[in-house]
């Protein structure tokens, strides 16, 4: 079927014995059931105003402006709402639409009847919306102010704490928490214990008082402990916010009279084992437990200076593409668990990838080829943190060129066809700037770091190789690739280590792969995707969370939790 308008998230899941819904990534501001967008200069007010009676499933109400995925949905298109289409903003004011209560955090009721897997791909789905919120603001000059005008707990305080400044209205009872210890026997879900250390350097025994005490922490107690970083009384705190708001859009380089990109809606089309869009194919091979992604390269006429990337407008191909591949690497993660591995390929014109990575490097400082590529950015570290096995097969008729180089080191494995007797039509590799450093993974580090240790003998001969068309095996030799199978071998050699990889526990492959994709260097955002995967991953499945009489289960049912006081 042929989707071009948008469609608001439908029910993912009924009772737990009911095959899920398609879940849609797409929406837009007059489908917001959620949020209420506003701008006034320099400023937006994003308002969390959460309809209880509209989740994303069946079976809870979000009460207390609690939140499902559903809502983070909305925030996500929100966020890309004022990047690209409203660029004269500098600072968005985070707060609540609702009296005395900012946000109540995910949803627990929606957390106890959810699946495994759900609850995990919804945690870490608002992992990457909150770390976009810091992405925006270290790479886009676009700074935020969380307002709470109201009670703030667990994931409502980490979506406060993802912003630049917290400020708390002093009215002897709103306060921030992490409640998810004593009341639900998981930790929280979406960078909570990592941000009060590594971001606002909470003192490890003040934040071991807060994370295990329910009522949580208000007035100038928040402040002194940092964890936020000013408060007002009712009367004043309006004008507080504002004041904090334009003295941080007074910091940024955002253009006052930028004219803004309007996101038109993404063309797709859905099969039974098939998902496609202009630039962007995926096809699902169900037996064999893969999707093949074909990511295509530039075609026809394509914009060289700011003027015509102006005019195209959202169908600007490094936009477009880049918009295309994020929704289908979420409907892929969402809608196909049973879909372990994940080969990436492409199709086209190495030339014109390359013409087009100059182009953007040439006006990389211009606010709309900056948030262009920061969607790159975002976009391809969503593949660096998917668990699925990402193998990269490198054939004729690829375009593995620049940014779209990055693909293949994105990938566990890179396979590529050596033609020894057929060097027209060998596959080619070619490195430019995009290669190093253009696009980091979320440690901070280019992928080719991250491949070579940052040693300096490999990265200079991968840098020296700048400007060449690699063959396999001047890429095998330079460690650019995993292997190089001739056309004899390469049929078999990708069956059969794809057939192996199918055979193997998924619950393993994800953790070995998390492991050495992230294998040197560890900022905060490594370590909250690291404690999510392990810690909270673990903790969601243990007795004490999710068995009968497990916290989360129990919770709000007038039942007391009962541990298995056993330390593991």
């Amino acid at each position: 079927m042929s989707e071009t308008a948008f469609a608001t998230a439908p029910a993912a899941a009924a009772p737990a014995a009911a095959a899920p819904a398609t879940v849609d990534y797409r929406t837009e501001p007059s489908q917001y059931r959620h949020w209420k967008l506003s701008f006034d200069g320099a400023v937006a007010t994003l308002s969390i105003d959460i309809n209880e009676d509209a989740g994303i499933r069946p079976g809870y109400k979000l009460k207390l402006n609690s939140y499902d995925l559903g809502v983070d949905i909305e925030l996500h298109d929100a966020l890309n709402r004022v990047r690209f289409e409203h660029p004269e903003v500098r600072t968005v004011i985070v707060t609540s639409a609702k009296d005395r209560v900012f946000c109540s955090g995910a949803n627990i009721f929606m957390l106890g009847v959810s699946s495994h897997a759900w609850k995990v791909n919804f945690c870490k789905f608002t992992n990457e919306t909150r770390n976009g919120i810091e992405d925006s603001s270290k790479h886009s000059g676009l700074k935020f102010v969380a307002a709470l005008n109201g009670a703030c707990a667990g994931g409502g305080y980490e979506l406060a704490l993802a912003c630049d400044e917290i400020v708390l209205v002093d009215d002897r009872s709103s306060a921030v928490s992490l409640p998810e210890v004593p009341l639900l026997g998981v930790l929280p879900g979406t960078g909570g214990l990592t941000r009060v250390t590594d971001k606002r350097h909470v003192r490890h025994d003040l934040a071991d008082i807060f994370c295990t005490t329910t009522e949580g922490v208000r007035g100038q107690k928040a402040k002194e402990w940092r964890l936020v970083d000013d408060i007002a009384k009712p009367a004043q705190f309006a004008a507080k916010v504002q004041e904090r708001a334009l003295q941080l859009a007074a910091q940024s380089d955002r253009p006052a009279g930028g004219k803004g990109v309007a996101l038109t809606p993404l063309e797709r089309s859905i099969e039974t084992d098939a998902l496609r869009y202009p630039n962007v194919n995926i096809e699902i091979a169900r037996a064999q437990r893969t999707a093949t992604f074909t990511v295509k390269g530039p075609q026809g006429a394509q914009p060289n200076d700011i003027a015509g990337i102006e005019a195209a407008g959202a169908a600007w191909y490094p936009l477009q593409m880049a918009r295309e591949l994020d929704d289908a690497i979420l409907n892929l993660r969402t809608n196909e668990l049973d879909i372990g591995t994940w080969l990436l390929k492409t199709e086209g014109d190495a030339a014109a990838v390359l013409a087009s990575d100059a182009v953007m490097l040439a006006n990389k400082d211009h606010w709309l080829v900056r948030e262009t590529l920061g969607l790159m950015r975002r976009t391809f570290a969503r593949l660096d943190v998917s668990s699925r096995s990402l193998f990269a097969l490198i054939e004729p008729g690829s375009c593995f060129a620049g940014c779209f180089a990055e693909l293949a080191f994105c990938a566990d494995r890179a396979y590529m066809l050596a033609l020894p007797d057929d060097a027209d039509k060998a596959p080619k590799l070619q490195l430019d700037g995009f290669n190093f450093g253009v696009l980091p993974m979320v440690n901070d580090q280019s992928r080719l770091q991250r491949r070579f240790y940052e040693e300096a003998g490999p990265m200079a001969a991968a840098h020296a190789a700048i400007g060449q068309a690699l063959d396999a095996d001047a890429a095998l030799a330079l460690g650019l690739v995993t292997a190089a199978p001739d056309d004899i071998d390469w049929d078999d050699e990708v069956r059969m280590a794809l057939e192996e990889r199918a055979s193997m526990s998924p619950d393993a492959l994800t953790g070995l792969e998390a492991n050495l994709r992230f294998a040197q260097k560890e900022n905060m955002a490594t370590r909250i995707f690291g404690r999510l995967t392990a810690w909270q991953n673990w903790i969601f499945i243990r007795p004490n969370a999710v068995g009968e009489k497990g916290a989360l289960k129990v919770y709000g049912k007038g039942d007391k939790a009962a541990f298995d006081f056993n330390r593991v």
